[in-house]
């Protein structure tokens, strides 16, 4: 199939309408909007709320963390890994269980080892469940996810993480930082439970990478995270390829980017909207000022980010100090159709002070007074939403 030609602009807003960030979207509620989405990654990093509400609250200006939560605890979405640990539409729970399967083996070792305390954990969640991680109380410590030296975790906290990776269980409800634990088979609807025995596991990858596309909607298999699931470069070229032959991918030659991306079929006619419209780069600087977490649903793939907006973007939490350029929880700021600058936040919550460490413009980006203005009233928003009312450092 002839690739369709499209330039740069024109492609990035069209991902930036069907990522839900050029408003005017019409999803009313949260879960129509992780529905569209496909899902929202999960971080327990809290310099500022959690990325999952930033995600929310940049393409919702009135998202509350709590609605979210009763989502969770509604049985609306459940948490498991797509890229990444993920909140995900419950009736997509069919769809990962060739993944839960390959993970319940790699990990039965580790719980076979911890043997007594998976069965005390999960005898409590039959007869007790829902129950706090705090519920369940150990003195020994054993070598745990994030130990490279010294055995610093609870065994029942291993024990937890181990079963909810293995999709035995799962968070059923949050408070804050705590989560609440109950055994899968007792929390999901028998009408999802029933239907992930029943899948044929071809069919169920096959199913998981068209979600992975309609998440991503601008894509290429160079991507390593490809389909959410294991598949060497070969496979996930010849994913694409098969669609390319069936008619239901078209892949795109952007102007100006050697990197080959792709598209879905049924989006053709959406995109071909935006390359009708275009108008020259400086009309693109208009609009909302929007921050976006370190692992908002369009910076995923670092490469496009570079290949479409001009943006090189890395999340330097885990770069040591003396090496970052732009602080721990720089968030790439969003005007308009463009990503134009970076902002470093971090919130004192006691004392209901929001700090900006950085707030830097790219070159070339004219600092008008006009957007100075709207970056002030983006802070004033996003300090609000954070729980702070003053705000220092800008």
């Amino acid at each position: 199939m002839k690739a369709f030609p499209v330039d740069r602009i024109s492609l990035r807003r069209f991902l930036l309408h069907k990522q839900k960030l050029l408003g005017g979207q019409d999803e009313s509620s949260v879960l129509d909007m992780v529905r569209a989405l496909e899902c929202v990654q999960l971080d327990p990093v809290s310099v500022v709320e959690r990325n999952q509400h930033l995600v929310l609250y940049a393409r919702m200006p009135g998202y509350d963390p709590k609605q979210l939560d009763a989502l969770l605890t509604d049985g609306k979405v459940f948490e498991y890994f797509a890229n990444a640990a993920c909140v995900i539409p419950v009736e997509d729970y069919p769809l990962f269980e060739p993944i839960r399967r390959r993970i319940q083996a790699n990990v039965q070792p580790q719980l076979d080892e911890l043997g007594t305390v998976v069965k005390m954990v999960l005898d409590r969640l039959e007869k007790e469940g829902p129950l706090p991680s705090r519920a369940f109380v150990s003195d020994k410590r054993v070598h745990g996810y994030w130990d490279n030296q010294m055995p610093k975790t609870k065994e029942t906290s291993l024990a937890l993480n181990l079963l909810m990776d293995a999709g035995i269980i799962r968070v059923v409800h949050r408070e804050r930082t705590e989560r609440f634990f109950d055994l899968m088979e007792k929390s999901i609807p028998a009408e999802y439970l029933e239907a992930a025995k029943a899948i044929d596991e071809t069919q169920a990858r096959e199913a998981l990478i068209e979600k992975y596309m309609r998440a991503y909607r601008v894509f290429d298999p160079g991507d390593s995270r490809f389909g959410w699931q294991k598949m060497t470069a070969a496979e996930r070229r010849a994913a694409v390829e098969r669609r390319v032959e069936r008619g239901t991918v078209i892949p795109l030659d952007v102007e100006d980017v050697k990197r080959t991306y792709y598209i879905l079929a049924e989006d053709l006619d959406e995109l071909e909207t935006f390359t009708e419209s275009t108008g020259d780069e400086r009309a693109s600087l208009d609009g909302a000022i929007t921050f976006l977490p370190p692992l908002d649903n369009l910076l995923w793939r670092r490469e496009r980010v570079s290949d479409l907006f001009g943006f090189d973007y890395k999340w330097e939490i885990y770069t040591p100090r003396a090496k970052r350029k732009f602080g721990p929880y720089a968030m790439p700021i969003l005007y308009g159709d463009r990503l134009i600058g970076r902002m470093d936040p971090s919130v004192d919550r006691k004392a209901g002070k929001l700090h900006v460490r950085l707030l830097q413009i790219e070159p070339g980006v004219e600092e008008t007074d006009g957007l100075k203005r709207r970056i002030n009233e983006a802070l004033e928003r996003f300090a609000r939403f954070n729980g702070a009312s003053e705000m220092i450092g800008h």
